[in-house]
């Protein structure tokens, strides 16, 4: 028998055994599936029936919003207070449910930080859910494929919340979209989000396909063209799924024009999504008094937001180097400028940032001229604003930026990063007059300084009138009326 001869009947004798294979394999496949579907209806079963139970005895539906960082002092905590108080307004037949990871914490310690920090006070305390395993979405747990790490990880998380408590509509309020199809399909809720930041966007994708260092793209990556065109794939894969996660949300509510193209373009989702901009406490800031500045012998730059990476305070520091650089020393020179850095810390790699920013400063010789506040009260908060003169944001991107929007109500000068929500939503002109600047990189935030400084008192005075009088569209008010239009679909599918 020839070689050729007896490859052919190889291969017949391959085929004849995987087809005899092909049919127990079947089987055994539909097997599995039957198993995985009866475990997923067998699930879905014991937790609806765990929510019936619970409706029975309470005799009144739950709303249930996820915010494992509730007791943290960011624009998105402030925005799931102000929900929170609009529901309860509107809605005085319903129980409200807040799944937290703050377990050193009590929930009364909690409603105090909120009304310390943000000066709200709520109609009615809300029941909260303590998750134990908040630091499955820790960041520094997942050094590399951080966000498929922070994915997976609040799947669990938020599988510890739906069993600790079944609701009859969950809210997903700080970007957990992996929890979507949970809470819809396995809890049987109605289920809705509000997006402050898309978890991947765009953008993200065009820094690492152009090789720009940033602080989510490290030189080692950005330097590597292997390394960036893997996490290209990557990233292209993980947008895919995360757009399968968001489009199971029956609602979606989004904070800026910026975040709703990225949502947009990711969920794919149009008909039911909407643009509700956070609420600012404009009104908290309006007794504040717009004067034309005369005789002002230290001018004060106030940075206000929470002490994370994309902040990007070091460009806040570096730039105010090259100011007080250009500037001589004594009266009228370096001695009359200072930077203030407001801002939250919500745990040790928040407060060791702090220490290095710090570092940054006695580096540059600009220690003395900046001061760090951290976690201050809301009158605190008012009282450095009012002594200010500029209002300082650096954030590439910002989805919105809520400390901008106080800075305007404060009546300050505000300078933030020529991008994002700022950009498209706030510092645009009204009525046709300029509402403050933009800058993008350390030079161009040190000119616009400077540019700031070196206008005359009633020109600053007009700018920043411009500026108080454009905000009132980001008010309290304004939020609560666009939240509750927004709810009210899925509000009046509950049972009650």
């Amino acid at each position: 028998m020839s070689g050729h001869d007896q490859l052919v009947l190889c291969l017949c004798e391959l085929t004849r055994l995987l087809w005899k294979l092909f049919l127990p394999l079947v089987i055994l496949c539909a097997l599995l599936l039957t198993v995985l579907v009866l475990l997923v209806l067998a699930v879905r079963y014991w937790l609806q029936s765990s929510r019936n139970a619970r409706r029975a005895r309470d005799g009144r539906p739950t709303v249930a919003f996820l915010h494992p960082y509730c007791n943290a002092g960011g624009g998105g905590e402030r925005v799931l207070w102000c929900a929170i108080r609009a529901l309860q307004n509107r809605y005085t037949d319903i129980n409200i449910v807040v799944y937290t990871g703050d377990l050193g914490v009590t929930g009364q310690q909690i409603l105090e930080g909120a009304r310390r920090r943000f000066n709200i006070v709520l109609p009615r305390p809300p029941q909260f859910v303590f998750l134990r395993h908040r630091m499955l979405v820790e960041p520094n747990l997942f050094p590399h494929f951080t966000l498929l790490g922070q994915s997976i990880g609040s799947i669990f998380l938020g599988w510890e919340a739906l069993t600790e408590f079944v609701p009859d509509l969950y809210i997903d309020s700080m970007g957990y979209a992996f929890t979507l199809p949970l809470f819809r399909y396995f809890g049987g809720c109605s289920v809705g989000s509000y997006v402050h930041y898309p978890t991947i966007s765009t953008d993200m994708l065009s820094v690492v396909r152009e090789r720009n260092p940033r602080f989510n793209n490290p030189d080692y990556v950005s330097n590597s063209l292997f390394l960036s065109a893997f996490k290209v794939v990557y990233y292209c894969l993980f947008a895919l799924l995360y757009g399968m996660a968001g489009s199971c949300s029956d609602l979606i509510m989004v904070n800026s024009s910026w975040t709703l193209d990225h949502i947009l373009s990711l969920w794919r989702a149009p008909n039911r999504t909407s643009v509700v901009y956070p609420p600012c406490d404009v009104s908290a800031f309006l007794d504040l008094p717009l004067e034309e500045e005369v005789d002002k012998k230290c001018h004060s730059i106030v940075s206000v937001g929470q002490f994370r990476p994309e902040k990007d305070h070091r460009l806040q520091i570096r730039a105010f180097k090259k100011v007080l650089d250009r500037r001589r020393e004594g009266p009228g020179g370096r001695e009359s400028l200072k930077l203030i850095l407001i801002g939250g810390c919500r745990n040790q790699q928040d407060e060791d940032r702090v220490l290095m920013l710090r570092g940054l400063c006695q580096e540059l010789g600009v220690g003395d001229r900046v001061e760090f506040k951290l976690n201050i009260p809301f009158e605190e908060l008012k009282r450095e604003l009012a002594e200010s003169t500029i209002g300082l944001h650096t954030m590439w991107n910002e989805h919105f930026g809520i400390g901008i929007v106080e800075c305007m109500a404060a009546g300050k000068v505000i300078l933030a990063h020529k991008s994002g929500g700022p950009k498209l939503d706030i510092v645009v002109p009204f009525e046709g007059g300029q509402t403050g600047f933009l800058a993008d990189d350390e030079d161009s935030y040190a000119e616009a300084i400077d540019q700031i400084l070196a206008l005359p008192p009633a020109s600053r005075l007009q700018i920043r009138r411009n500026a108080r009088q454009s905000v009132a569209r980001f008010s309290d008010q304004e939020f609560e009326i666009c939240f509750l239009a927004a709810m009210e679909p899925l509000m009046g599918t509950l049972e009650r």
